[in-house]
């Protein structure tokens, strides 16, 4: 018993510098200015393919890798997941460099529900009475905010879309161990990344060799990407899922008071009010997930990136 609980202590920590991590992750991006966010992304996976391959080298598990990988069919829904994985990423650092941090925290803050819809839309799910009254609070929220803004919020679309998408594809029972299947999806991203980082954007790559400070920040972009979702893994194995649930909001309400607080976007009262009506939905989501769980129908929960 006594170690069960230490390994639960080790579990929440290790799940909340996690989402820390990802939720602080806008002050290292904007760490240099004027550097395209295309640029950003390119060295974003490309550096952190050999991160991920030294980590699988290290737990010996490269013939766990090759064998995950013979079937095409698994190629195939690994380069649909690193296509999405792509997209998310490229919106999220774009978002990031370019004083849209708010909008996108409310992607982050809305993921989990756009889940709930994919899972009712593609696999037939069925919901409970309150969750579906939280998917159609949080539409009332979107769409509220959508009218004051004078267009809809096409980052915290695209950011909640691709990432709900994504872990929809991750829940294929084909799809490896988390470890594994992404390092599938970055080897399939590397070429493109390489590519993009080189010859489209800038053919320097962003200035990478320029200055010492400047390689070092391309290079620990691996880092901030690689370390957080080996942490999330660690976390998902010690912890219960609605533990896990509850950590994962820490990372949109960081992202949301650093673009307030510290990068100066505007958060007039009209669209903060849709904002808490979306983080009422959260609240009646997490009350059911708490309750589903109580009656021992789990539900998963995908990392955050």
């Amino acid at each position: 018993m006594k170690g069960t609980v230490v390994e639960i202590r080790r579990g929440f920590w290790y799940g909340f510098f996690a989402y820390v991590v990802w939720g602080l992750t806008p002050l290292y991006w904007n760490m240099f200015d004027d550097i395209d966010s295309m640029v950003l992304l390119g060295h974003r996976i490309v550096w952190s393919v050999p991160l991920l391959i030294a980590v699988i080298a290290v737990q010996r598990r490269f013939a766990e890798f090759r064998e995950a990988f013979r079937s095409l069919r698994v190629v195939a829904i690994t380069a649909i997941a690193a296509a999405l994985l792509s997209i998310n990423w490229g919106v999220w650092l774009w978002s990031v460099t370019n004083a849209h941090l708010v909008e996108a925290s409310l992607g982050y803050f809305i993921t989990p529900l756009v889940s709930i819809g994919l899972g009712v839309i593609v696999l037939r799910e069925s919901l409970t009475r309150l969750q579906w009254i939280s998917i159609t609070i949080a539409t009332i929220g979107v769409v509220g905010l959508g009218i004051t803004i004078g267009k809809p919020p096409w980052i915290a679309l695209l950011l909640a879309g691709s990432f709900g998408t994504y872990g929809l594809v991750k829940k294929r029972e084909e799809v490896a161990a988390p470890l594994i299947s992404l390092g599938g999806e970055l080897a399939i991203m590397g070429i493109p990344g390489f590519v993009l980082m080189v010859f489209v954007v800038d053919p320097a790559g962003g200035g990478f060799g320029t200055s010492s400070g400047l390689t070092l920040f391309f290079l620990g972009s691996s880092i901030v990407t690689v370390v957080p979702l080996l942490m999330f893994g660690a976390a998902a194995k010690r912890i219960p899922l609605t533990m896990l649930g509850l950590l994962q909001y820490i990372a949109p309400t960081l992202q949301l008071l650093l673009g307030v607080w510290v990068y100066g976007e505007d958060l007039p009262p009209e669209r903060l009010v849709w904002f808490v009506v979306v983080w009422i939905a959260l609240v009646v989501y997490t009350y059911d997930s708490i309750a589903t769980v109580r009656r021992g129908r789990i539900q998963a929960v995908v990392s955050p990136i």
